[in-house]
């Protein structure tokens, strides 16, 4: 039997080279592509290193407490175990504005400010019932909260005790009073204006808030002794 034949055809020698079907611009573009690519997976590499981490700087009186007031505060009330020690759990911000009732954008200003002092986006509160008397119903916005736990508790509390509180016209200081039985302090601010962080320039109206410091203690003498430190 015959081999079958081979039915690609070899280029006869000396015959010339098939030309490129690429003209000249598309030759340019694929040149042109090769660096862009290139620099792509550079960027993605140096993306996927991580830098180097700034430390962060520990709350100074996050700090205070546990070098300064927990055995303090174990040798008062001789407790056995550092978790008896209390300690502030959280600080709530709270700011009402019955001026939103027939002005809305005065609240859309006290959420900025607030925003401002804190660092922390506020939540809006509601009317829970209507009240004819004052043309307020329910559902409707009449001021904004913030909760503060952790690291930014600790820092708003040692800038409002270092840089607000000292701002208050004929400072004489804070009320030993203002506990509610159970170990938790409120204190009620008159302007907002106190606070370094607020431009006074941009500021719409002057109104007050309150703050409340949540502490773990079971009694009003642990907590001011707690506070005290």
């Amino acid at each position: 039997m015959t081999d079958k034949k081979d039915k690609t055809k070899e280029p006869k020698a000396g015959a010339p080279k098939k030309a490129d079907s690429r003209g000249p611009k598309d030759a340019a573009k694929s040149a042109a592509a090769k660096p862009k690519a290139q620099a792509k997976e550079v960027k993605k590499e140096a993306a996927a290193k991580p830098g180097p981490s700034l430390p962060a700087v520990p709350p100074r009186l996050r700090d205070k407490y546990r070098q300064d007031a927990v055995p303090a505060l174990m040798k008062e009330f001789s407790y056995k175990n550092t978790m008896q020690a209390p300690r502030i759990v959280k600080v709530v911000l709270n700011v009402g504005m019955g001026e939103a009732i027939t002005n809305a954008k005065a609240l859309d200003h006290a959420v900025e400010e607030l925003a401002t002092i804190t660092g922390q986006r506020p939540v809006v509160t509601r009317a829970r019932k209507s009240i004819a008397t004052f043309k307020l119903r329910e559902g409707m916005p009449i001021g904004c909260t913030v909760t503060l736990r952790r690291e930014r508790m600790y820092e708003f509390l040692d800038r409002f005790i270092s840089a607000a509180l000292p701002r208050i016209r004929d400072f004489k200081g804070i009320s030993s009073k203002s506990f509610d039985g159970r170990g938790n302090y409120s204190i009620g601010i008159k302007e907002q204006i106190i606070f370094p962080e607020i431009d006074i320039d941009k500021v719409e109206s002057i109104h007050g808030l309150d703050i409340a410091i949540v502490t773990t203690a079971k009694t009003d003498e642990e907590g001011r002794a707690l506070l005290g430190y």
